[in-house]
């Protein structure tokens, strides 16, 4: 199935009679229907190896593919992808306009086709399909999943020593500023019941750059969700070029500051009770 927006990069228009649950979709344990959103943007050199991982990892899963215009054919190989399987599908953007806005697609159109469980996934191979298991197990018994390069168990390859230290560093950072009890709050693999993502999307804006992860994270947890971690290994992509650059640090450090303020302001003014 493939699918086109007409209108922008931000908005999703889907083709007549495709609406509702999907007849190629089998499920994951006592989990229901389970969608895998991978976002792209120029991964030709990525996007069928991780496809068929994904589909080899866990058969029982959908596919969506979110490509945002790339100009490098990413969208075309991706349809190939959904002509021969019938669980992988593909939703066009006309543009870039973010990772958090692709989800965002995503999210949106696994919910009007009635998935019970969304995972996010990079194109690039540092998710390992293989241990995509892992984060659905996880909920049985939580609301969200998300893997997590440092907790025991949980490791990362092929990093410079200096991004390992941005990476953590950034994480602690968040701990503190926000109270949240994540060692990777950063980290983009991850699964959530759709409930949990129907509850905190709403009238959400994503941000640019890879702060919405932290603050999807901090609006399930503000919300009473039950969040835990599950220990992945993260490996740096080997082909294609990284989409992070120190302007997304720079946001995420100034996002994450005005969330900690105000999230301590309303504490205050409760202790005195305040309630505006």
């Amino acid at each position: 199935m493939t699918e086109h927006n007409a209108d922008g990069a931000g908005e999703v228009s889907a083709e007549p009679g495709v609406e509702g649950r999907g007849a190629a979709a089998d499920e994951y344990g006592g989990l229901g229907r389970v969608l895998v959103v991978i976002p792209t943007y120029n991964e030709a050199d990525n996007i069928e190896l991780i496809v068929g991982r994904v589909r080899a990892a866990v058969p029982v899963v959908d596919v969506l593919v979110v490509d945002d215009a790339s100009p490098d054919g990413t969208g075309k190989l991706a349809d190939a992808l959904a002509a021969g399987d019938a669980s992988v599908h593909v939703l066009h953007r006309s543009g870039k306009n973010g990772l958090g806005a692709a989800y965002l697609a995503g999210f949106d159109w696994a919910a009007s086709r009635e998935y019970d469980v969304v995972c996010e996934m990079d194109a690039d191979g540092s998710h390992a399909p293989e241990q995509l298991p892992r984060l659905l197990d996880g909920l049985e018994s939580a609301d969200v999943v998300c893997g997590s390069r440092y907790v025991p168990g949980g490791s990362v390859r092929n990093w410079s020593p200096h991004r390992l230290l941005l990476s953590r560093g950034g994480n602690l950072y968040t701990r503190v500023a926000l109270g949240m009890p994540l060692k990777d709050a950063t980290g983009g693999y991850r699964a959530y019941r759709m409930p949990v993502l129907t509850k905190i999307t709403t009238g959400w804006t994503p941000q640019q750059g890879y702060c919405f992860q932290i603050d999807l994270a901090r609006r399930a947890l503000a919300a009473g969700f039950q969040v835990v971690e599950v220990p992945i290994t993260f490996a740096d992509r080997e082909r294609g070029e990284s989409k992070m650059n120190g302007s997304f640090v720079r946001e995420a450090l100034w996002r994450v500051a005005v969330w900690g303020a105000r999230d301590r302001a309303r504490r205050v003014s409760r202790r005195f009770g305040r309630t505006d």
